[in-house]
């Protein structure tokens, strides 16, 4: 009688991970680039120069007058970037899915908002102090019709020309994610709606406005961390005349007269905590929508 000798990895009792292979370069980039300078930075807010331990830098977050406004004017910009971008996000993905609009204008419009979310730093402020700075391009056009925007009170760097500035990213990134939601809603939901006799207006009021909140509730607050946590649009844009978080801890880590690390790595560590809980929030209200939309 034959007998069947077992695979090599079922007598040896080992087998090697290969299948651990393909994710490890995202597990090492994750380890070197996010979760060990994340790491050294909470140690740091907690240290002074000397190495010891203490909580003056974290309480200096909240007597400092001018960390706490700096604190509130990122929080207001973030607020109104998010806000408004999520309008004018949802408004447009509403109209290249269900508007009727031919399928070259939502294939144009995914691609754009594709390289568009991605968009930042110093070619995105250059791009908008050639446009609408002093001697920017569309100024420039409308001072030769006899309109001088900046005489009528218009500054570009402001926290408002740095919210009009973010728009330009937060729009595109507000299409790409809520327009998965929106392909979701079901055809026969309306139809079910319009045989028991709803007008359009009770139908997205009763149907579409409750499935579409969460998704789009946790966009906004998704908005919010992007917009918080960006610097290097900022700083490119405004340099450092306008009191933002991300430019004032630059300015305590890399500045030649606000040279304080650890007060930095505490600006950071408060950071970390308002992105975080952006994110938390942002991720619960996708489970929820997700429930209506499988």
């Amino acid at each position: 009688m034959a007998t069947h000798s077992a695979p090599p990895d079922a007598r040896s009792g080992f087998r090697l991970p290969t299948h651990w292979l393909g994710v490890a370069p995202f597990f090492i980039f994750a380890m070197m680039f996010l979760i060990l300078p994340t790491l050294y930075l909470v140690i740091g807010a907690f240290q002074n120069d000397q190495g010891q331990y203490t909580l003056d830098n974290i309480r200096q977050l909240f007597i400092d007058k001018s960390i706490r406004d700096a604190y509130w004017v990122s929080i207001k910009i973030s607020f109104w970037s998010a806000t408004v971008g999520a309008f004018i996000g949802l408004a447009m993905a509403i109209a290249i899915v269900r508007g009727g609009l031919p399928a070259w204008v939502r294939s144009s419009t995914m691609t754009f908002s594709g390289v568009a979310s991605n968009f930042a730093g110093v070619p995105l402020a250059f791009a908008f102090l050639a446009t609408l700075g002093r001697l920017g391009l569309v100024t420039v056009l409308l001072r030769g019709i006899g309109i001088d925007i900046y005489a009528m009170g218009f500054n570009v760097l402001t926290s408002w020309g740095l919210i009009i500035v973010y728009l330009f990213f937060q729009i595109p990134l507000m299409i790409v994610i809520i327009t998965p939601a929106i392909d979701g809603l079901k055809r026969e939901w309306g139809e079910a709606a319009a045989t028991l006799g709803a007008t359009t207006w009770q139908y997205w009021r009763m149907v579409v406005i409750p499935v579409l909140w969460p998704s789009f509730l946790g966009t906004v607050i998704l908005l919010f961390a992007n917009s918080f946590g960006a610097i290097a649009t900022a700083y490119a844009f405004t340099g450092s005349s306008l009191n933002i978080v991300p430019i004032k801890l630059y300015a305590q880590i890399r500045g030649d007269v606000l040279h304080n690390p650890h007060l930095g790595y505490a600006l950071a560590f408060g950071m970390i905590v308002v992105t975080g809980l952006a994110n938390i929030f942002y991720i619960w209200f996708r489970t929820r929508s997700e429930r209506w939309l499988k």
